[in-house]
């Protein structure tokens, strides 16, 4: 039987980015988010708590699968 939290979650789809958010910073790496207010720019979330506007560059390997992600700031977001 699956925990209770995991049905609320799998209800609604626009839960999942909270799931790659919480796994990038135990994994103490940012997570990158593409939301509509931020005019076509990144938002980078550092584990910290600091959040960036950045231009991202996704480097692939000679498979085709992403290896790299290199960001440029944008512009630092203030809370």
């Amino acid at each position: 039987m699956r925990p209770a939290i995991i049905d609320r979650l799998l209800e609604n789809m626009d839960n999942m980015h909270e799931m790659g958010r919480q796994r990038a910073f135990e994994l103490g790496k940012p997570f990158y988010g593409l939301y509509r207010e931020d005019g076509g720019y990144y938002r980078k979330e550092l584990p910290t708590g600091e959040k960036y506007l950045v231009n991202v560059e996704i480097v692939y390997d000679e498979n085709e699968m992403p290896v790299q992600i290199k960001d440029t700031v944008i512009k630092k977001l203030t809370e």
